[in-house]
Parts: C-alpha cells; structure tokens; sequence
C-alpha cells in the first residue's frame, strides 16, 4: 500500500528538511545545494572576517601608525629646538647665532609641515636639516575622524606659533647683544625661560596626542583580535552545524534508500532460493522513486502471490466451469469489468461462450458464425493475440457498431487453441484510448491466464477420459456406467421436484439378420441412425443410453403419469417410418419398447428399469414392433 505520512508535526518537518519524500534527482540536488549553502557560508563569514581586519589593519597602518610618527618626529624636532636654543646661547659669534637659529627656523618649519600633514592628510618629505639628504617620506590621512586629536592638533598648532615667536624674540635678543655689545643676560634668559616653558607645553601636547594614538593602536588591535576570535567560533559554529546536518540528512537518505533496496534483494534472494514468504510486504517509508519501486515490487509479490494462490485453488476445482468463474472473478478485480471466456470443442469446429453465460447471439460482441464455424474467429486462426487497439478493425467478425475495443487472447492447449478470452474496452467518445493503463491490465490478466493454461489442459484431458469411460465410443451415447455413477445425482432431483422418471428400454427387432446379411458396418450404421432417430424424439433434458448390444435405455425426466407410453409409442413409429441406405439398398427396422415409470411401478430404481426390460419381452412375444406399459402382472417373483 502507499506510504502515508506520519501525524507527527515534527517528524514531518524532519522529513521535508531531509528531502526524503522529494525524488531522487531532486533530493541530490538540494542535498547538493544545502552543502554548497553550508560552505558559502563557512566561506561568507571569513570573508566579512577579513573584510573587518582589513579594515582594522588599514586604519592602523593608513592612520595609527603615520599620525604616530609624525608626531614621534614633531617631539624628536621640539627636543632638538630646546637643545638648539642652549646652542645659540652658548654661541660666541654673531654668525654662529645666525646659522644656528636658522636651522631652529626650519625646524619649526617642519613641525609645521607635519602638523599640517597631520590635519589636511598627504605626503611629507623629512630631510636632515644638518646635511639637507631626504630621510623618509611620509604618507599619512587627516585625523579628522577623532575630536580630541583635532582639538589636540590645534592647541598643538597655536602653541608652536607662540613657540615661534619666543623663539624669534629670544634669537633676535642674542643678536642685538652682540651688534651693540650690550649685556642683556637677565633678557635673554627670560625669553629663553619662556621659550623653555612653552616648549615643555608643546612636548606635553605631543605626548598626549600620542598617548591617545596609541590608545587608537590597542584598540583596533583589541578589535582585530575580537574579530578573529568571533570568526574562529562562527566558523566552528557553522561547521559543527553544517557537518552535523551532513550526517543527518547524509544517514537519512541513505537509509531511505538502502534499507528498501536490501529488503527487495533478500526478497529477491528468498524468492531464487524457493523460501520466501510471498505474503511478506517491504515497508514504504518514502514517496520517492524508492518508495515507488518498494511499492511496484509488493505489487509483483502480490501478483506472484495471487497467482500461486489463484494455481492452488484452480488445481483443487472440480470443473472447468469453476476454473472459468475463478478467472473472471481476477478479470474484475484487475479492473476489466467487460470480458467474455470461449471453449472451442474438442473437433476444433464450434465454440461456445462459457463464462459469462450467454442466454442469446444477441448478447455476443461477435458474428454467431464463429459459433459453429470457429475457424472464422481470427485469434483461434492466427493463434496469436488480436486488438483493435493497435490495428482497428483487425478481426471483421468483430461486430463494429459496439462502441468497444477488443483484445483477444487463444488459449495454447496442447499446441493448439483450446479457447479465446476476449476482453472489451470502452471506446472513448473524443481522444484515444489510454493504451498504457490497458496493457497494464492485459499484461496482469494475461499471466493469470498462462498459469492456469496447464490446469485447463489438465482437466480438460480428465473431462475427455471421464466423458470416453461414460459414453459409447460408436453411438456417442451414454453408457451404463454413465447411469451407475449420476443416479442418485438424477434421482434427488426428480424426488425434490415432485415429478416421475420415465423408462423406455427399446431394442431393435431381428437385428441380428442385419448383421449376418449384411455385415457389422452395416449394423453399426443401423444403430447409429436408430441413435440419432431415438435422440430426436425426446427432449435435450432427457438422456439416451446405450444398455448394451441393439438394446437403448432412455430416461425421460420430469414427466407426468402416462407421459412415458406417449414419447415410447413417438420412438417406435419415427424408427418404423425411418429408411436406412445400406450399401444401394434402404432398410426398415422396427422397434420393441417396454415402459415403466419409477417411483410409480417400483420402489427403487434398478427395479424399475428391470419391470421396464420385463415390459419389453412382453412386446417381443406378442409380436414385436410395439410398446407395452409395464403391468405389475407381468411380474410372478416374489423379489427382485
């Protein structure tokens, strides 16, 4: 049966995230596509990682740490101006003052320079004010992004144009001295005091600046290692995530597909090995193509079960005519609710629809003629299937204005066909008929129909036996053993309905002469035509047998009281009326009939068949060529 999936809301979700019930082909797919997504993000969240120190390490090496020289080099060059102004100081030359307090002026020039570089960002060369060679060029952005730099940058800039200008105060105080050779040393430690002073304040400025650099440089470190710690775990995360649905949906998957296929190899391993339990159904479990093949195989153990099944009971039937029931009985239930089983006879002239019975030629789908003439019906011909579907019109016997199809299969007995089941099939109004849901059916019934070929043949053979041992090869009559093995069976009936059996035993007057004058070939055609003329006198329900020699036994069921003399005096004067033509000649023979009626002339039925016999001597002795009802005065015996 299909698989129904489980009431269960979380299995169910666990069903539709592992993609099991999805087809193979799309279950692989998306099983592909999770991975990749798994990876694509193992592979996203490095690179945002990267991303992130990226831009960490470009603010410190872009920003931090060019600010940080910088400012590095403007303290350098703030305490070689306060080594500077001692020199010049301690100078001893006019010239000596100026070319010292120049190399100062250019010194504050370049912290100048490296402030501006600091504010507005760019590029600034360091050359060595002693030799004047270029030291390092460096490359730095604005600061503008921290507040307290830039309010630091400014206090900075305005301290060293104050700076500037002790400088120049104390500088142009140490040249008067020595143009106008005046002692001015209190001056000029006072202005080299306060130069010291607002030197100290600019060094102070740039200790902070650097102080808060550096503060700038452990955090974006901080970060950067924050960053790659987040990362290492988002990774591990992911991966323990992605590795653990890997297993889970990898497990999943492979059990829904393996477990049913190990279950159809052991049923397919069983059923080569002869010990498998056809009863036995896999579990479906998906809705995939695995489920669908699990579900397709149950279908075929089913069917080769039904079919072993359907091969016993068959076997253990007593007629055809059960064999026949049973098969249409499978026809019904694979869905073919029109069909129509024929028997074709033993001399492989007539056939006739055995199941369903038909009550008239109206109720067939085909010409009558192939009733008596079978060799018309082109399955029984051609010994191969026939259909309409694939060929219209491929059997013209078939009558064309039923609104079906048909598909006719012989039944193979014994190398030839033995019977044609014919199934019919709807035609459509519009469209064509669904060929595959047919030949899916056909394909179902056909096999039911080969296992059951041998056991057709089988008790068609016993039929044949059974029919030869009861009936007289020659005549075709039934014989006495006929009338030993069926007469309780015909006896139950009469007595159920009330009615009377009539016994006619009837024998041919001097048919020994026959014989002796005109040979055995001639008195075989005598008592065939007295067969034939004694079978048409009587009704089909009634039964003719062969008793032994020219002596005939005829029962006629179901009569009323006196019926019997009237059918007996009917036979004698039909075969007193009949001609024989023996070899040129015509023959007249003339009958002798004895009746009686059973249970009304003798209480049991063998009893009554010898007053019958007794009937028929007296019309011997009185003369022949008469019928004479049993008289129970004919009978002197005490017993039977």
């Amino acid at each position: 049966m299909p698989f129904k999936p489980s009431r269960n809301i979380f299995i169910r979700l666990l069903r539709f995230l592992t993609f099991v019930d999805l087809p193979i082909r799309k279950k692989f797919l998306l099983f592909a596509l999770g991975t990749l997504f798994w990876f694509t993000a193992i592979c996203l969240v490095v690179y945002v990682a990267l991303f992130n120190i990226h831009s960490k390490y470009g603010q410190i090496v872009e920003d931090t740490i060019p600010h940080d020289r910088l400012m590095q080099k403007v303290t350098r060059d703030l305490q070689v101006l306060s080594a500077d102004a001692t020199n010049i100081q301690m100078a001893e030359s006019l010239k000596m003052v100026e070319t010292r307090a120049e190399i100062a002026r250019l010194r504050i020039k370049d912290i100048k320079g490296y402030l501006s570089a600091l504010a507005l960002g760019g590029e600034i060369n360091d050359y060595s004010r002693d030799t004047g060679k270029l030291l390092e060029t460096f490359r730095t952005t604005p600061v503008g992004d921290n507040p307290e730099n830039i309010k630091s940058l400014r206090g900075l800039g305005t301290e060293i144009d104050d700076l500037s200008k002790l400088f120049n105060n104390y500088v142009g105080l140490q040249i008067s001295s020595f143009k106008t050779d005046t002692n001015r040393s209190e001056m000029i430690q006072s202005a080299l005091d306060e130069f010291n002073q607002s030197l100290s304040v600019s060094i102070l400025l740039t200790h902070d600046f650097a102080a808060r650099t550096a503060g700038l440089y452990q955090s974006y470190t901080s970060d950067i290692n924050e960053i790659i710690k987040v990362t290492a775990i988002a990774v591990a995360v992911v991966f323990f995530i992605s590795t653990l649905l890997l297993l889970v949906f990898s497990r999943w998957i492979a059990l829904a597909i393996s477990r049913p296929v190990q279950a159809i190899i052991k049923q397919i391993h069983s059923l080569a090995s002869g010990d498998v339990d056809l009863s036995k159904r896999i579990p479906i479990t998906t809705c995939d193509e695995i489920g669908e093949l699990s579900d397709e195989f149950n279908q075929v153990m089913e069917t080769v079960h039904g079919m072993t099944t359907f091969k016993k009971v068959i076997e253990e039937d007593d007629s055809l005519e059960d064999i026949y029931s049973r098969l249409g009985e499978v026809f019904t239930k694979l869905g073919i609710e029109n069909y129509m089983i024929y028997e074709i006879s033993h001399n492989k002239k007539e056939m006739k629809a055995v199941y369903p019975i038909v009550l008239s030629n109206k109720d067939l789908f085909c010409n009558p003629d192939i009733l008596t003439n079978c060799a018309l019906c082109k399955a029984f011909k051609t010994g191969h299937q026939i259909s309409s579907i694939s060929y219209p019109r491929m059997c013209k016997q078939f009558l064309p204005d039923t609104g079906k199809e048909h598909i006719c299969i012989p039944l193979i007995i014994g190398g030839s066909a033995g019977g044609v089941v014919q199934f019919l099939f709807d035609r459509p109004a519009e469209g064509d008929i669904n060929t595959d849901a047919v030949m899916t059916k056909l394909f179902k019934a056909d096999t039911y129909i080969t296992q059951s070929l041998s056991v057709i043949e089988a008790k068609r053979l016993m039929a044949t036996l059974k029919e030869s041992a009861l009936k007289d090869p020659m005549t075709g009559l039934y014989n006495r053993r006929f009338l030993q093995e069926h007469t309780e069976h015909l006896l139950a009936g009469v007595a159920r309905r009330g009615k009377n059996v009539g016994l006619l035993m009837c024998d041919l007057d001097y048919f020994k002469q026959v014989n002796d004058e005109l040979g055995h070939d001639a008195g075989d055609t005598v008592l065939k035509e007295t067969c034939k003329v004694i079978q048409n006198a009587v009704r089909s329900s009634d039964f003719v047998i062969r008793f032994g020699g020219e002596e005939f036994l005829v029962l006629l069921i179901d009569i009323a009281d006196g019926e019997a003399m009237q059918v007996a005096e009917k036979i004698r004067a039909n075969v007193e009326a009949n001609k024989i033509k023996l070899e040129g000649i015509l023959v007249q023979k003339t009958i002798s009939i004895g009746v009686a009626e059973f249970p009304m002339d003798g209480e049991g039925f063998w009893q009554t068949i010898k007053f019958a016999d007794v009937a028929l001597y007296k019309a011997k002795d009185s003369g022949r060529n008469k019928a004479i009802r049993f008289d129970k005065s004919m009978w002197s015996e005490s017993e039977f």
